[in-house]
């Protein structure tokens, strides 16, 4: 492979996602990862970076974790690869049953896949599916909210709420969609610590959804408990247990997107027990093999699939499916996080930290710029004034700042959002936020 560092022919080469491809190429410098250990990254250029985002939100239990190392290298010289469709592979089921062991109660069945985005995808199928076998094959129409992120599947991007990802791609997006409004309000919600009180009644506009479209004609509902990728936007008290009541009450599926909230962020296996509400599928990825491996699911309610159970044997019920589907390598890492997790405690070295970060973004406040600062459990943000004409410049600049005091943050647009691996310690978390403060007052 040669140099870690790419030469001029091979930066041309990767197109690379969501990244402003032209200005990362002018400006790599501090950028290429050479490698991962612990909470740590480090460059090619030899220089150590706290990882503030956990990967993407994916590497809680920090990187390259011996017990993860191991249970790959050993499938390895088992099963390198095992077909998901008409043959069966032990710990595949196995991994199913422990992750419906730690879901919430009334959760049956789990549908692997490789990606958020696939698991949103699927999640839709399953609704249109499900409705469809009950007799209620009107219930097509889906409900997202307005800056809601459900990965880039043309069905994520349909019931999405982020603009960028909507206005180029407009005219494949699937028909028969609205949207909830979001739930920020600075004017209410700014500095808020934790759930604001304000903005239950938000979740009141569903009804009006209802009235307009009429509930015979709607299958499901999706949003994010806590939305990450708009930057850590916190559900208002209420919020959540308001829409299961609206979905239930209308036969409506209520589908929590758990990519990023899901094993152990929320110190909780899910944001549905954290914020104690309980939906009729969740989606998942990410956090499931600590991002080891490509690999994500869907959740579902045991009686969803039941229903689904009809027809020949012999015969297909859920015509759907990846050919990656249940990987043995990202099976091999997923066990072996599963264990991490049930033996080192760490949904309560999480919970632990949740007051240490709430306390540690909090103090940023008044720093120049910061318009607000955010925070549910472990994870926060903190959103800065954009520069006028420039939008997201400034939180580049921060971020690039950043880097050179040792802290790799994540932005979007003009927010700068933290999600710490779950082994950090409260130390590590405070000089995060210390060089946030550096870095904010460097960028002007």
């Amino acid at each position: 492979m040669g140099s870690l560092e790419p030469n001029d022919r091979e930066l041309a080469a990767y197109w690379m996602p969501f990244t402003h491809n032209r200005y990362f190429k002018q400006h790599h410098s501090r950028r290429m990862l050479a490698k991962a250990e612990g909470a740590y990254y480090w460059t090619t250029e030899g220089e150590k970076l706290f990882d503030a985002l956990s990967g993407l939100w994916c590497c809680g239990l920090g990187h390259r974790h011996p017990k993860i190392v191991e249970a790959v290298k050993q499938q390895l010289d088992s099963v390198d690869y095992s077909p998901a469709f008409q043959m069966g592979y032990g710990p595949t089921f196995k991994l199913a049953e422990r992750i419906v062991g730690m879901a919430p109660a009334g959760m049956g069945q789990v549908f692997f896949v490789n990606s958020g985005s696939e698991a949103v995808d699927t999640s839709m199928k399953m609704a249109l599916a499900y409705h469809r076998t009950k007799g209620e094959a009107s219930r097509t129409r889906f409900i997202g909210r307005e800056r809601g992120y459900h990965g880039v599947g043309f069905g994520g991007i349909s019931v999405g709420g982020m603009v960028a990802n909507r206005k180029m791609y407009a005219s494949a997006m699937l028909t028969g969609v609205d949207h909830l409004p979001h739930t920020y309000n600075p004017k209410e919600m700014a500095f808020t610590k934790g759930e604001p009180t304000w903005g239950a009644h938000l979740a009141n506009e569903l009804e009006r959804l209802i009235a307009l479209h009429d509930a015979s004609t709607i299958a499901a509902v999706i949003v994010e408990p806590m939305q990450g990728s708009t930057g850590v936007i916190v559900p208002p008290k209420g919020y959540l247990e308001r829409l299961r009541e609206i979905c239930t009450k209308n036969g409506i599926l209520l589908i929590f997107d758990e990519v990023i909230t899901g094993f152990g962020r929320m110190g909780t296996h899910f944001a549905a027990q954290h914020f104690g509400v309980t939906p009729d599928m969740i989606t998942f990825a990410k956090g499931v093999n600590n991002g080891t491996v490509p690999m994500g699911g869907v959740i579902a309610r045991k009686d969803l699939y039941d229903t689904l159970m009809t027809g020949p044997e012999h015969a297909v019920e859920f015509f759907h499916g990846y050919t990656y589907s249940g990987h043995p390598l990202a099976v091999a890492a997923a066990h072996a996080t599963l264990d991490i997790l049930a033996t080192e405690g760490i949904n309560e070295r999480v919970k632990s930290l949740v007051p240490v970060l709430e306390d540690a973004a909090h103090s940023l406040k008044g720093e120049p710029n910061v318009i607000d600062i955010r925070n549910c459990q472990l994870a926060a943000a903190v959103e800065l004034a954009p520069i006028e004409g420039k939008p997201g410049l400034r939180a580049l600049k921060v971020f690039e700042e950043a880097l050179k005091r040792g802290v790799l943050f994540r932005f979007t647009g003009d927010i700068l959002a933290m999600g710490p691996p779950f082994i950090s310690t409260p130390d590590e978390l405070r000089r995060m936020t210390e060089v946030l403060r550096e870095s904010i007052r460097a960028a002007g």
